[in-house]
């Protein structure tokens, strides 16, 4: 079969789907301390390298075609995806979902940056993506449970969900809460001034990376060019209304916009058109961002008053921000032949709405049960948390002998061995006969 300009259009939506999670590693990594950020950024980074090994093995296979109780795939169907090709543009598909898998898990250690063992979330990546994300993807896009011919589906009605809201933000956002809450608080969260974001710059470059690649996100699966047009003008009209939003209320509730604040109702707003991206008009695209960047921005600040360390608001931002845009669906869903007869502001009645509540429900609730599993495994076996000396100390050096910025030490590659006696503590003695400045990186 010749390729088409669709074909080629897929291609390149997941290049962009794919350029997200460098520029997730930039918008985490800058909010971060400076002690931390390599190992911030390599959280995301080692997850576009684990998770591309999972999808061609048994993550594609997992997520599609026939399977068990409407729930997931056959990992062995078309393990290392032999036999996958069963249409001309069967891969170009497969390549495209596996970069919504990779971002997936990536937004989820922003909410555990700090203070997790690199070796623990590797481990954590490939077990949560087979195990949560496959099918609750299957669940949703695959043909399972929430499908027009799934038991759900057929009993409350198809749910929409067009680009991840469920899938991708909500199963995200329970996932790091879940996390946080087993790994437990930063040290001095809450009272130490020095966890505030140490590179604005880098923030907001990743979040202008993120807003780029979200046009791929959302609109690599339009079907048509109206569809399409619809799309894309969405994705640009909720994050915009949603900055505003968020601005807005800095400026009631603190006397001052900020740049983070920017930059966050970026991503809140991207977050909730994610769902509803080809099912609400322009104008409800806007409304539904100012919500979005009002909500999420007045929910970051929960974390500090109910004591739990979500560090980079992946909560706040991806959990709330994301059953907004889900449930928002079952009132501004504009009807649409074989999808919907609209939300209830269009006159569908509660159907839709119905609907929607289900798939969000189910979803927390799954997402919730599961990584609770996962995590307690892994944090009573190897220990998901870092010892208190090693978060002292900086984990970008206590875990890769590395630091994001050199203050005036050169050398800092994973041999360099003053850097390897303070991060190991072989020997005080050895450390305080190196050169001065291998001790003042550290303290930095």
């Amino acid at each position: 079969m010749e390729l088409t300009a669709g074909h080629v259009w897929v291609m390149v939506a997941a290049a962009l789907v794919l350029f997200m999670t460098p520029g997730l590693a930039f918008f985490y990594g800058g909010m971060t301390r400076a002690k931390a950020a390599l190992n911030m950024m390599m959280m995301s980074f080692i997850s576009i390298g684990i998770v591309g090994v999972v999808w061609v093995l048994w993550g594609a296979s997992m997520s599609s075609g026939e399977g068990f109780l409407q729930i997931v795939g056959n990992p062995f169907a078309t393990f290392g995806l032999e036999g996958a090709g069963s249409t001309p543009d069967a891969l170009i598909k497969i390549g495209y979902a596996a970069t919504f898998a990779i971002i997936t898990v990536a937004l989820i250690s922003g909410a555990i940056a700090d203070r997790a063992k690199f070796g623990a979330w590797t481990l954590f990546v490939p077990v949560w993506v087979t195990l949560v994300y496959c099918p609750l993807a299957y669940m949703v896009w695959g043909g399972g449970l929430f499908g027009p011919d799934g038991a759900i589906g057929q009993a409350l009605g198809h749910a929409i969900d067009f680009a991840g809201g469920t899938v991708v933000h909500i199963n995200a956002g329970v996932a790091a809460l879940i996390l946080v809450l087993i790994i437990g608080n930063r040290r001095g969260f809450g009272k130490d001034p020095n966890h505030r974001p140490h590179n604005i710059p880098f923030v907001m470059l990743g979040a202008a990376i993120l807003w780029f690649g979200w046009f791929g996100f959302n609109g690599g699966a339009a079907a048509t060019a109206e569809q399409g047009g619809l799309i894309w003008i969405n994705t640009l009209a909720a994050p915009a209304a949603a900055m505003i939003g968020w601005l807005i209320t800095e400026r009631i509730r603190d006397g001052h916009p900020t740049s983070l604040g920017a930059a966050s109702g970026v991503v809140a707003g991207l977050v909730a058109i994610t769902p509803a991206c080809a099912d609400v008009s322009p104008v409800g695209a806007l409304g539904l961002g100012v919500v979005a960047g009002v909500a999420s921005a007045l929910a970051v600040g929960l974390k500090f008053r109910w004591g739990f360390d979500d560090s980079l608001d992946v909560v706040g931002v991806h959990l709330v921000s994301g059953i907004i845009g889900t449930v928002a669906l079952g009132f501004i869903a504009v009807p649409s032949e074989g999808v919907t007869a609209g939300g209830l502001f269009y006159g569908g009645g509660f159907a839709q709405l119905w609907a929607q509540l289900a798939v969000a429900g189910i979803a927390i609730v799954f997402s919730a049960v599961m990584t609770l599993i996962i995590a307690l495994a892994i944090h009573k076996t190897m220990g998901f948390r870092v010892s208190t000396e090693q978060e002292n100390v900086g984990v970008d050096l206590s875990l890769h002998a590395e630091t994001a910025y050199e203050f005036g030490v050169s050398g800092h590659g994973g041999s360099f061995q003053p850097l390897h006696d303070l991060v190991t503590g072989k020997s005080e003695a050895a450390a305080e006969t190196q050169t001065p400045a291998g001790k003042e990186s550290v303290q930095a």
